[in-house]
């Protein structure tokens, strides 16, 4: 069976109550341009729940005046991020816990895909590492 690049509407971070938990509680860290905040959950609060990793980014406007820009930096973001998070879903499905994240773009200049690609490759290998040390390994 092929591995399915998808970004679904259940995948996507987008309850109010989930976001506001993820950065009163959640972890951070810089990658630049990116600053990501995420948040491990049990599995006992999260055993009904069939999408394990749920994603979200954003843009201020404080920096990109135009919604033009700000909508192509998002786009480009979910884009890298779609292509590449299967590895990770993989890993959270073994462990059994769920994990919110959060990009928040804080660079001034509009970024090519390539550059975009790159960080978003090395953000989600920071999160596999996370994940194998939170999981007691079988061997």
């Amino acid at each position: 069976m092929a591995k399915q690049f998808t970004l679904g509407k259940n995948e996507r971070l987008k309850s109010r109550k989930q976001i506001e938990q993820l950065f009163s509680e959640g972890k951070k860290f810089t990658v630049t341009p990116f600053r990501i905040f995420y948040l491990f959950q049990s599995s006992l609060i999260t055993d009904h729940l069939i999408f394990k990793l749920q994603f979200g980014v954003g843009v201020s406007v404080k920096n990109f005046r135009k919604a033009v820009d700000r909508n192509r930096i998002k786009r480009l973001t979910r884009e890298a991020y779609r292509v590449q998070k299967n590895e990770l879903t993989e890993k959270l499905k073994v462990s059994g816990s769920k994990l919110n994240v959060f990009f928040i773009y804080t660079a001034k200049e509009i970024p090519d895909f390539k550059l975009v690609k790159d960080k978003v490759a090395l953000v989600l290998k920071k999160f596999e590492k996370i994940v194998d040390e939170k999981t007691p390994s079988d061997t």
